[in-house]
């Protein structure tokens, strides 16, 4: 089984995610937005699976930042370029495990997943 969580390093949701995975010996390799990057075409495949308006984090220090216009006119292209320029609008942690993803830290849903 291949897991990847994706997001950034000092994120206090991340943060959870990877203690959760650890207290229960999960092995995953950790994707830094910031230190790994990622690619315009991995977050389109994510929006057309997730739906971009998942994938997006409007609850973000870096949505709030935005300028009322750029909310506004917010689309799947304008949102894909804006989380390609600024991965701290994406939402975190996502959870990539095998293919199936998992998007936000729960854990009822953690346990779930890792149960089957």
């Amino acid at each position: 089984m291949t897991i990847t969580l994706y997001g950034i390093n000092n994120c206090d949701t991340i943060r959870k995610a990877k203690r959760w995975l650890e207290d229960r010996d999960i092995d995953y390799q950790f994707h830094d937005y910031r230190k790994d990057g990622i690619s315009t075409s991995q977050i389109s495949s994510w929006a057309d699976e997730l739906g971009w308006e998942t994938l997006l984090n409007k609850r973000s220090t870096s949505w709030r930042n935005l300028d009322n216009a750029q909310r506004d006119a917010i689309n799947i292209s304008t949102a894909i370029t804006l989380m390609s320029e600024q991965p701290t609008l994406i939402k975190r942690p996502l959870l990539d495990i095998d293919g199936a993803k998992l998007i936000g830290f729960d854990e009822s849903q953690y346990s779930e997943t890792f149960s089957k």
